[in-house]
């Protein structure tokens, strides 16, 4: 089926500002409530809104086989789990409706009323009801550097690592959206000297700069998907802070790995891109030596060329950029992932989310962390107010962007953002 909606020719009757992550070319999805308090589907062009569940019931998706209340609920599972070739047929749909010269939509004032939304009219809400969460571990520059920080410089990467797409099931009941404050972690931390645990506010609290996709049904239970089929069962991606307290996950993760120390809070952008949106930026990955084993064997362009910057705004302050990286420096892909993890016959089911892990580049200021951009507290960052961090303070908000651009086109998330509150 042709992505109509990628021409990159294409304008839209609505206006688009200027760099706007969400010219038509991008129609991500996500759920949002109305200025009505009617919770519905939507997409978004320029700084408009889209409700999709009008548009379904003003006709506009005619011909497109459709339940009727697809777009009238409180989560896109439903919608993701109908597959690529509906989000294909909806999207290029969309397109249409608004692409310039198309009139229909346009000049019924009635109807132009009920579906399009000004962005302060509406409240964007959590898009996917994440059933499960999966956090890997597969950029090797920050995998490098953490081993270096806490083993042998030498042998920083575990010998499995460049063999398997390394991961840990998560929390997904703390999966938050953008703009949804988090509280500073309470825990354990490593003894002192008297050899009693300290117990308290974490004191390294961090941020991860990392993308996540989301999931159709993948496979039955004792099934596992082919490294070919891998993509057509990712429905797209969001920008995602995977917030880690470094003090508590230093003294819980021996022998079991993460646990409290990550399971506080998870913040994502809330505008879903779908990866066919993403199609015209493809790229190369890393070279992997050792070839993989031959089921994670891949052929092609499996990256994506998606800029990545973090951004530390102190409480009533100027936001000051802290890294800047790229999701092409992952070394096993979002296939080689989502393969990985089936190949036992684990079943993934629609509205799944996979965190690709801290992405870090090859450059001190494209670390994806504190933990690195400090080098563990030993280098501070200075701010533009001139304060310095080691790690977040209370009060601090760190903002995630993401984008890709190219010829021309530039398609991004939106917000990723979260403000530290203290303690309880």
């Amino acid at each position: 089926m042709p992505l109509t909606a990628n021409n990159p020719s294409r304008r839209s009757w609505i206006d688009v500002p200027e760099n706007s992550d969400f010219p038509i070319q991008n129609i991500p999805f996500g759920v949002f409530l109305t200025r009505d308090d009617i919770i519905t589907i939507g997409t978004r062009i320029g700084d408009t809104a889209i409700d999709l569940g009008a548009l379904h019931q003003l006709g506009y998706f005619k011909g497109i086989d459709l339940t009727d209340d697809i777009f009238l609920q409180d989560s896109l599972n439903d919608f993701i789990a109908d597959g690529r070739k509906t989000w294909r047929l909806v999207r290029n749909r969309v397109s249409d409706i608004f692409l310039k010269g198309n009139h229909e939509l346009q000049t019924n004032r009635a109807h132009a009323k009920k579906v399009l939304f000004a962005l302060d009219e509406i409240e964007m809400q959590l898009p996917i009801d994440v059933g499960d969460y999966t956090d890997f571990y597969a950029s090797k520059e920050h995998a490098t550097n953490v081993g270096s920080l806490f083993r042998d410089p030498e042998n920083a990467l575990l010998p499995n690592w460049l063999h398997i797409p390394i991961g840990y099931h998560g929390r997904s009941s703390s999966i938050i959206p953008s703009g949804t404050p988090v509280r500073r972690p309470m825990g354990q931390m490593k003894p002192g000297d008297d050899g009693k645990p300290g117990f308290g506010p974490s004191k390294l609290l961090d941020f991860e700069l990392e993308m996540a996709f989301i999931t159709t049904a993948a496979n039955d239970l004792g099934k596992r998907v082919p490294i070919g089929e891998a993509e057509d069962h990712i429905f797209g991606l969001v920008q995602f802070n995977d917030w880690s307290a470094r003090d508590i996950q230093a003294w819980e993760y021996v022998p079991l790995g993460p646990f409290l120390g990550k399971s506080f809070a998870s913040t994502i952008s809330p505008w879903i891109v779908t990866l066919d949106a993403l199609e015209p930026f493809r790229t190369e990955g890393p070279k992997q030596e050792p070839a993989p084993l031959p089921y994670l064997e891949q052929h092609g362009a499996m990256n994506f060329d998606i800029k990545l910057t973090a951004m530390i705004q102190p409480e009533d302050g100027e936001d000051t950029v802290v890294a800047e990286s790229n999701f092409k420096y992952m070394y096993w892909s979002m296939a080689q992932q989502l393969t990985h993890h089936t190949v036992n016959g684990c079943n993934v089911r629609s509205g799944d989310m996979m965190g690709s892990g801290t992405i870090s580049g090859p450059t001190k200021d494209s670390y994806g962390s504190m933990l690195e951009l400090t080098w563990k507290g030993q280098n501070p960052l200075k701010l533009k107010d001139g304060t310095e961090r080691k790690f977040i303070n209370d009060g601090d908000t760190v903002k995630m962007r993401a984008h890709c651009e190219k010829d021309g086109l530039r398609i991004g998330f939106g917000d990723c953002d979260g403000k530290v509150l203290p303690a309880n």
